[in-house]
């Protein structure tokens, strides 16, 4: 029986934190750029979001034919309930993130940029569904922080706290 997640995803866990953290960097220091790199600043941010949809729609592809290994020693059901709702939560979050900012980009009507590349756009913009989708998105994205620091804490816990193997199941090979 494994005792560890696979490779692939563990790579993928690692590789949306990483992507995760540009993101909302992008977002955060933009202030910092001159208004000249902008639309570099949100293509960055944009290209982050849609890497990150398109892992956590694979993450999910590849849970389900590989289950998560168990954990040892077994926690107790309300501990076990309260880590599947808040993987559910993560996973829902960082995919409606990613499409509800698509949506958003869509619906403005101009030319927008991802990976180096014009996107698709609506013929007219429609700026009240944009700063609705706009709100939906900010409102998300700062939940983001509470989840992400919920489920670090949550991973913390369960290595120093109920020293099980959680932790570790996530955690890379080391190299010989």
């Amino acid at each position: 029986m494994r005792t560890k997640y696979t490779g692939l995803q563990i790579g993928i866990h690692w590789l949306v934190f990483m992507l995760v953290i540009v993101a909302y960097c992008a977002m955060e220091f933009r202030g910092f750029f001159p208004r000249t790199a902008r639309p570099t600043i949100n293509m960055i941010h944009v290209s982050c979001g849609i890497s990150i949809l398109v892992l956590m729609c694979a993450r999910l592809l590849v849970r389900l034919k590989h289950p998560a290994p168990p954990i040892q020693p077994k926690p107790k059901a309300m501990i076990t309930g309260l880590s599947h709702l808040g993987h559910l939560a993560v996973y829902l979050l960082f995919m409606a993130l990613p499409v509800i900012g698509l949506t958003m980009m869509y619906f403005r009507g101009n030319d927008w940029y991802a990976f180096g590349l014009v996107m698709p756009h609506a013929a007219e913009a429609n700026f009240d569904r944009v700063d609705s989708l706009k709100e939906w998105h900010s409102i998300l994205a700062n939940l983001g922080y509470f989840l992400i620091g919920i489920h670090a804490l949550a991973a913390l816990a369960h290595h120093y706290f109920w020293k099980d193997n959680t932790l570790l199941r996530m955690m890379p090979k080391k190299r010989q």
